[in-house]
Parts: C-alpha cells; sequence; structure tokens
C-alpha cells in the first residue's frame, strides 16, 4: 500500500493522465463527484489532489464549470540569432521574433538610473554600486507572460547613447541603436542557469509552486570592453531555447526542435 497521503495518489495518478494525453490542453477534467467516485475519495481528498495540480500550473478552475488542463504554447527562442543585427528584424528582436512565430507580442517598460548590482557590476567591468541605467521590461506573447528581462548600462555609456535613459521602448532595439552610433556589440557571453522562482518574480510570471524559471544571462561586448549586461528570466514550463553553432546544412526542417 503507497505510503503516499491519498490527495497526493489522486494528484499523481491525473498528472499521469495529463503528461500522457488522456486529457490534452484544454480538456475538461472529470467532476469532483466523479473523481471521488475513481479514487473512492472524500471530497475534501479530490480537492486536496486538484489543488495541488493547480499550483503546479496543470490545470485551472473555472467558476461552475469545474477543472480543465492548461494550455501550454511553448515558445522556442533561438538563442544565436537573437540581437544578431545581420537577421533582417522589424523593430527589436523580441517583437521580430514573436511575431515572425505567429504569435502576439507585448510588452512594458520601465527605466531609472540605479546602483549596479555586484554581480552585474562584475561582468561590466565597473565599480560595485556605481551607477548604471536599468531598462526593464516585462513581457508577454499572446497576453501570457513569458519574460522579464533587465538589462543594465554602464553610467559612461549615457552621453553616449542618450536615448537608453528615455522611457517606453526604442523602436529599432538598443543593440541597432548603440551600433548607429558606432558603439556595435561585437560579440557576447552567455550563462544560464535555472532554479525555483521568488516571489515576485512568480506574481510577475503567474507561475505556480513546482514550476522553474529559467535564467539566460547575456554580457555584450564592444572591441573595447563591456557595454551591457541583460539577465532576462523566463517561465520554464513556457520557453524552449536553442543554439545554431557551425555548419548546419545536413540538418532537415523536419529535425526536432
Amino acid at each position: 500500500m503507497s505510503k503516499q497521503p491519498k490527495y497526493h495518489q489522486v494528484a499523481d495518478a491525473l498528472r499521469r493522465d495529463i503528461v500522457g494525453g488522456a486529457y490534452p490542453p484544454g480538456a475538461r477534467l472529470p467532476s469532483e463527484n466523479d473523481l471521488q467516485a475513481q479514487f473512492e475519495a472524500s471530497r475534501n481528498t479530490v480537492r486536496a489532489g486538484l489543488k495541488l495540480l493547480a499550483s503546479e500550473g496543470l490545470i485551472s478552475s473555472s467558476q461552475g464549470l469545474g477543472y480543465e488542463v492548461r494550455k501550454h504554447e511553448v515558445f522556442e527562442l533561438n538563442a544565436s540569432r537573437f540581437e544578431n543585427l545581420t537577421f533582417p528584424q522589424n523593430g527589436d528582436s523580441y517583437n521580430t521574433d514573436v511575431t515572425n512565430a505567429g504569435r502576439r507580442p507585448h510588452q512594458t517598460f520601465r527605466v531609472e538610473m540605479t546602483p549596479t548590482p555586484d554581480y552585474i557590476a562584475e561582468r561590466l567591468k565597473v565599480d560595485k554600486g556605481s551607477t548604471s541605467v536599468l531598462r526593464f521590461c516585462h513581457r508577454f506573447v499572446d497576453d501570457v507572460p513569458w519574460s522579464t528581462q533587465a538589462t543594465h548600462y554602464p553610467d559612461w555609456l549615457i552621453s553616449k547613447a542618450p536615448r537608453l535613459t528615455e522611457p517606453g521602448d526604442i523602436a529599432e532595439g538598443t543593440t541597432r541603436y548603440m551600433a548607429g552610433l558606432g558603439i556595435e556589440q561585437i560579440g557576447y557571453y552567455d550563462e544560464i542557469a535555472t532554479r525555483m522562482p521568488t516571489p515576485d518574480e512568480a506574481r510577475l510570471l503567474e507561475i505556480g509552486a513546482g514550476v522553474p524559471v529559467l535564467l539566460w544571462t547575456r554580457t555584450g561586448y564592444s572591441s573595447e570592453r563591456p557595454i551591457r549586461c541583460t539577465v532576462t528570466t523566463f517561465r520554464g514550463d513556457l520557453n524552449r531555447m536553442n543554439y545554431e553553432i557551425g555548419d548546419l546544412s545536413a540538418r532537415n526542417e523536419d529535425d526536432p526542435k
């Protein structure tokens, strides 16, 4: 006999059915009464199991309509093309990539002068606590929270690229804007990590317990020094990243993405 609490057994069985495709995205789960009969469990036990699945982001409830499997349309980001100025773009990279995928982009901005966090200062090679321009974006794909992006620019850039301090979007993207001023990003260094979200991240990205975030830190370099450090925080359940490196002529369009 299983030593797990009964509600965990209910959740585990339903999770297997969801992952296995018995209940595809958008499908309604059986009613609480039907689940009580199926699992020979009390209403409170069934509700506790459903609540656990809801906290994991697998199902959602609607008043009077029961529970349904959440639709998780994963967005695929080609990180090696992102911000690559040799590829044609209509606006910044985020808008271009989301639109080209047939999805709808939306983002909000916050711009401020702020003390540079230690881990950012280390990457920008500036003094800890020195001032940097923070451009913070809250990004959505089809009205679903997709990521937050915090980019710090060192204060020596302000006089050379004053639009970095302006609130709101820079239509052509900051990388293209700076390149037009002769501050060209010629390389970048990426770091990728995962962890559980902070309370603020969980709130902004609307993720429940059990769903991790993917942290993508990209430090951009001119020919002389670092010019920006960007930390993008993605919902772990709705995003996938890939890179293209080297000659991929042997790869065909039908290969797994």
